[in-house]
């Protein structure tokens, strides 16, 4: 089996092209990314000028580059716009799985397609081209709408991992654990075409 290896690549859609990220970025997530609300969940310390999220994309940079991370930059398709960021990381070489998170995405493009078609496509790109095994994601036991929108896509919920890390505000945070098998993908796959079709 082939170690799997994270090389950047676009993955693009009807409604959403994920562009590698890169500092070339910076201004126009800088211009949708420094709302607190988007970051509440998150357990690092929220961007609050464009020198946190330079930091951020420096971040995410040195992870791709240690070979640790694939970052993207979302960008809305009909706008032409980036709305935000997701990423897969926390991969197994050998499994081979791997991890999507790091999602964010500004609130006027929230509860639109815009994560359901670039959730699809990552999972595309996971089971049908680097052939993973499994796809986890995470999110905060108390993010009820993480939670749904995660479920709502078809991932399996695992678990719940108590006290798993500690928040920027020091709250102990638990993290439910949600998962899409290669088994599952072309059942996972139907429902996501069923929920991007047009009305």
């Amino acid at each position: 089996m082939t170690a799997l290896a994270l090389d950047p690549v676009m993955l693009e859609g009807a409604r959403v092209r994920l562009e590698p990220l890169q500092r070339a970025h910076l201004a126009e997530l800088s211009e949708v990314g420094l709302d607190p609300e988007i970051w509440r969940w998150n357990p690092r310390p929220p961007p609050a000028s464009v020198e946190d999220m330079a930091a951020y994309v420096e971040g995410a940079l040195r992870q791709q580059a240690a070979g640790m991370a694939l970052p993207f930059a979302t960008r809305d398709l009909a706008s032409g716009r980036v709305v935000g960021s997701t990423r897969f990381h926390r991969h197994d070489l050998e499994q081979p799985r791997l991890e999507i998170g790091y999602t964010w995405i500004a609130p006027p493009w929230q509860r639109t397609a815009v994560n359901t078609e670039a959730k699809y496509l990552m999972l595309r790109h996971a089971f049908e081209v680097l052939g993973c095994v499994r796809v986890e994601l995470k999110t905060d036991a108390l993010n009820a709408r993480s939670r749904a929108a995660i479920a709502r896509i078809g991932a399996k919920e695992e678990g719940i991992l108590r006290a798993h890390m500690r928040t920027s505000n020091g709250r102990l945070r638990d993290s439910v654990y949600f998962s899409v098998i290669a088994s599952e993908w072309p059942e996972v796959k139907l429902r996501l075409h069923a929920l991007l079709r047009p009305a």
